[in-house]
């Protein structure tokens, strides 16, 4: 598990090396931007009582994807390493985490956390993700994914606002989701594989 959490560290400090190469100089709001991430998933879990709704957990699960890439964010501060941060997590999560809670309250529990306190506590976020169903193997492999996603959005014209997320009839989400099944997600070349997968559907989506 410590591998794991640290090549995604190191892919998440590479994407957003990609958005800006000072991105820790910039201070970005990632805590705003995990709890906006936070209502999407609610929103796609369902809370409304006074109506019929179903969870779509598809989407919930893309979304603590989504959480858990600002979350991984707002641990690095400039100095420490993603060997430090990774070792830092694993000592988290000797803590017992809340048991018995919900999607929603464990979400909740998360939010307050972190708008209270400015940082990414991890033993508020598994209870989250194992709510969703996901697992440390499920999370790498869905957080891969998602990244080499972000960065063929980023090549593609995602920063200029060129780049459109429906294509070929369908949102690129979807494409991913669907690209992903037909691939190894054990081989070392599962991100290279994934990433030309994309591009090649994008380009022919395009000429359509």
């Amino acid at each position: 598990m410590r591998q794991q959490l640290i090549t995604m560290l190191e892919m998440q400090e590479r994407m957003n090396r990609k958005v800006h190469p000072d991105w820790i100089g910039q201070r970005f709001a990632w805590h705003r931007a995990l709890w906006i991430e936070c209502g999407e998933l609610i929103e796609h879990h369902g809370y409304k009582w006074w109506k019929k709704q179903e969870p779509d957990w598809e989407h919930v699960r893309l979304e603590v994807v989504d959480i858990w890439h600002f979350g991984m964010s707002m641990r690095f501060d400039g100095s420490n390493t993603p060997e430090q941060i990774a070792d830092e997590m694993l000592e988290e999560l000797r803590l017992v985490p809340q048991a018995g809670l919900s999607l929603l309250e464990a979400v909740e529990a998360l939010v307050s956390a972190v708008l209270a306190e400015r940082r990414f506590p991890l033993s508020r976020f598994w209870p989250v993700m194992a709510a969703a169903g996901l697992d440390n193997n499920s999370l790498f492999t869905a957080y891969v994914g998602k990244n080499v996603l972000n960065f063929f959005r980023q090549d593609n014209g995602y920063k200029d606002g060129s780049y459109r997320k429906q294509w070929a009839g369908r949102e690129d989400n979807e494409h991913l989701s669907e690209l992903m099944k037909h691939l190894d997600n054990t081989d070392s070349a599962f991100p290279a594989r994934l990433y030309a997968a994309l591009a090649e559907r994008y380009l022919q989506s395009q000429g359509s």
